[in-house]
């Protein structure tokens, strides 16, 4: 059995989620964040280790990665908008960001 999807953000729970989400924003209705690596090698290293994230929240990101710069979109696509299943994501994407570099 499945567990329940998430619901859809209120603009204030996402004002509020932002505001304890550096480096992410809103941007045409999504979360947004740009993350920038050494070299495409890192880059793709953590596009490959955010797979994992993805895979084991059962969400998965809009992306695009040129070079050494990797984009991420987040929203939640069958609930109409931002969840915490995208600031869950988002979070681990920062946390991954800050291990790799550490």
């Amino acid at each position: 059995m499945s567990s329940p999807r998430p619901t859809k953000l209120s603009d204030q729970e996402i004002s509020d989620r932002l505001e304890r989400s550096p480096g992410w924003a809103l941007e045409a209705g999504k979360l947004q964040r740009s993350f920038e690596f050494p070299d495409f090698s890192a880059a793709f290293g953590f596009m490959a280790r955010a797979a994992l994230i993805a895979e084991v929240l059962d969400h998965h990101p809009e992306w695009s990665n040129v070079y050494n710069r990797v984009d991420i979109h987040l929203t939640t696509h069958d609930a109409g908008g931002i969840t915490d299943l995208d600031f869950e994501f988002a979070s681990r994407a920062s946390a991954l960001t800050d291990e790799l570099a550490g």
